[in-house]
C-alpha cells in the first residue's frame, strides 16, 4: 500500500528530524587491548575499563571498574564495539549501561588511534547507540530512553558526549 499524502506530510511533521538532548559527557579509562586474534568470523580484541567519569546536568557520577569493551574488526577496517559498564550516580544509584558502536575512518588514522596515539576526532567516525537499565527509582527515566553518543580515542582512554534521542 503506498503512502498517502496526509501520511506523508505527518510524517514530515512530525517525524522529520531527529531530536536529542545532552546526556552527559563520559571519560573512560582503559587497560591495554587483548588481542584475541583471528577468530572463525572476525579479528577480535577488547579492552577492560578501568573506572572514569560520567557528567551531566541530570545525571553525574562514576564508571566502576570492570567494564569490557569488547571489539570485532571487520575486514572492511571498521571496528564494531560491544560494550557492557557499570556506572554509580554521585547519589550512589547504579546503573547499567550498555552499548553497540562503529568506529572507523582512513587506515593511516585508524593505526595511529590502534597504536594509542590521539587524533583529530574530526578525522573519523566514532557513535555509539547506549541503553541503560537501573533499579533506581530516581533515574527510572534512563529506563525508558534511547541514546546516541559521538566518540574520541585519547591515548590513555576514550571520551564520550552522549545524549538522550527525543
Amino acid at each position: 500500500m503506498p503512502i498517502s499524502a496526509t501520511e506523508l506530510e505527518t510524517a514530515v511533521d512530525v517525524f522529520g528530524e531527529v531530536r536529542s538532548k545532552p546526556l552527559f559527557t563520559m571519560r573512560l579509562n582503559v587497560g591495554p587491548s587483548l588481542v584475541i586474534g583471528r577468530t572463525p568470523s572476525t579479528s577480535r580484541q577488547g579492552r577492560v575499563i578501568e573506572g572514569g567519569r560520567f557528567e551531566g546536568d541530570r545525571l553525574s557520577g562514576e564508571v566502576l571498574d570492570g567494564g569490557n569493551d569488547w571489539q570485532a574488526i571487520r575486514t572492511d577496517g571498521c571496528t564494531v564495539l560491544d560494550a557492557r559498564l557499570s556506572l554509580k550516580a554521585d547519589d550512589g544509584a547504579l546503573i547499567c549501561m550498555t552499548y553497540h558502536g562503529l568506529r572507523h575512518g582512513p587506515a593511516d588514522v585508524m593505526a595511529r588511534i590502534e597504536k594509542g596515539q590521539t587524533v583529530d576526532p574530526a578525522s573519523y567516525y566514532f557513535r555509539i547507540n547506549p541503553m541503560f537499565e537501573t533499579a533506581s527509582r530516581r533515574y527510572s527515566w534512563l529506563n525508558l530512553i534511547i541514546g546516541i553518543g559521538v566518540g574520541h580515542r585519547f591515548e590513555d582512554g576514550l571520551a564520550y558526549n552522549v545524549f538522550e534521542l527525543l
